[in-house]
């Protein structure tokens, strides 16, 4: 088979990354024109992109202010675009938090809110519950990034030390009609992970954002503690009336995203097998897990035969122990890569979809079945890069990182191994 492995993989990343695009997502799913005023909010990796393809396409008039990540702004025209730090939340998030939150207040049965949210924006929308500070707030969540906490725990316990969170900014826009859009980046698509859920009800309590703290060993400033053994940092519940006006569209996700790319992979002629699009856990034990999957394909065409493709999303966890440079996606890989061992045929891509792997500017990186050899060749031992956390050094010392810059959209971790007749 004559095909070149490196640029089909970043082929099938590219088609999942354009799927999620705001200008072709936005336009199907925005709200009839109200009576009274259309307010657009949001927050999140794709709200800025998302903000500009609504106001290409709505015909009258509105206003609004979104929050997005620095660099990620796109110019609009009607709507404000402000510009925050992700993933530890700044005093420009927090700011903008609050003016969204005023924003909205006093308005009518006749008005509308759209709010466009998509991943990020737990970080992004930052307002803490009165007597917790700005510092309380970035010290659990840099605790809660290391800590191997699943997404879906982490936002527990952001939603229960939020003044804007957990439903509450559907709350402040009482009694107005609220549509809600969302770019889903978590596994099983659940809107309360969303953005750890501003517009939608809680079931989730106080007491579980405690036993997930208490789970991991996260020790919490006293204010955040207080808030949450009290029980004052109580969401917003199903059936509260301030709600009712509520609706949620899902109009991107990680297993839209992996159609598309799997599209792109039959269309070249190979075959594709999609695993699931909420893969969790930690990174370098899914990486073991599908180098086996990969090996018994390889070697023995079971489940499935060579060649394929297999697809993944999800969202993995690094619990850091090392000092390198991170990456849940380059963890993967090179944990994958590890397993393998060079096995002939097989190659892998691994990115997250919004062009950032952990706290760096690289989306991932591309895994070959020489990419071991060619780092002992460099005396760069992988297993002690593992050992470290250090997967972008590694993979950026053979020159496969995958670098896209803001992608302006967010569905999740992209993963794909082709495995070829060897």
């Amino acid at each position: 088979m004559s095909l070149d492995p490196r640029a089909l993989l970043t082929d099938l990343f590219n088609a999942a990354v354009a799927s999620a695009q705001p200008a072709l997502c936005i336009p199907p799913h925005l709200p009839e024109a109200p009576k009274g005023r259309l307010v657009v909010i949001g927050a999140g990796k794709a709200s800025a992109a998302m903000a500009k393809a609504v106001e290409d396409h709505w015909p009258g008039e509105l206003s609004g202010l979104v929050v997005t990540r620095y660099g990620y702004a796109v110019p609009c025209e009607r709507i404000e675009i402000v510009e925050a730090a992700h993933p530890v939340p700044d005093a420009a998030g927090m700011e903008a938090a609050r003016r969204i939150k005023d924003l909205v207040g006093g308005l009518s049965a006749d008005d509308t809110v759209l709010c466009l949210i998509s991943g990020g924006g737990s970080a992004l929308l930052a307002l803490p519950l009165d007597g917790i500070t700005l510092d309380d707030k970035q010290a659990v969540n840099r605790a809660l990034l290391k800590s191997g906490a699943t997404i879906s725990e982490m936002n527990c316990v952001r939603r229960h030390l939020s003044a804007i969170k957990g439903g509450r900014l559907a709350a402040a826009c009482a009694p107005a009609r609220v549509v809600t859009l969302l770019i889903s980046d978590v596994p099983g698509d659940n809107p309360m992970d969303i953005a750890s859920g501003p517009t939608v009800a809680d079931p989730t309590t106080c007491a579980d954002a405690l036993a997930i703290v208490q789970r991991y060993g996260i020790a919490l400033p006293a204010p955040v503690r207080e808030a949450l053994e009290s029980g004052r940092g109580e969401s917003v519940k199903p059936g509260d009336p301030r709600l009712a006006g509520c609706e949620v569209r899902m109009i991107a996700t990680p297993q839209m995203a992996l159609e598309a790319a799997a599209e792109v992979a039959r269309k070249a002629g190979i075959p594709v097998h999609i695993l699931g699009d909420s893969l969790e856990g930690e990174a370098r034990d899914v990486g073991s897990v599908m180098a086996g999957i990969a090996l018994q394909v390889a070697r023995r065409g079971q489940p499935f035969t060579a060649p394929c493709v297999l697809l993944s999303g999800g969202e993995t966890t690094v619990t850091v122990r090392g000092t390198g440079r991170g990456g849940r996606n380059v963890e993967f890989l090179l944990a994958l890569g590890i397993g393998l061992n060079g096995q002939p045929g097989v190659h892998a891509i691994a990115g997250d979809t919004d062009g950032v792997d952990g706290l760096e500017e690289i989306a991932g990186a591309y895994l070959a079945p020489d990419s071991l050899a060619r780092a002992w060749a460099k005396d760069i031992k992988p297993k002690d890069s593992l050992a470290n956390n250090d997967g972008h050094g590694f993979f950026e010392a053979l020159g496969d990182s995958l670098v896209t810059g803001p992608t302006l959209t967010n569905v999740n971790d992209f993963r794909a191994i082709l495995i070829l007749p060897s």
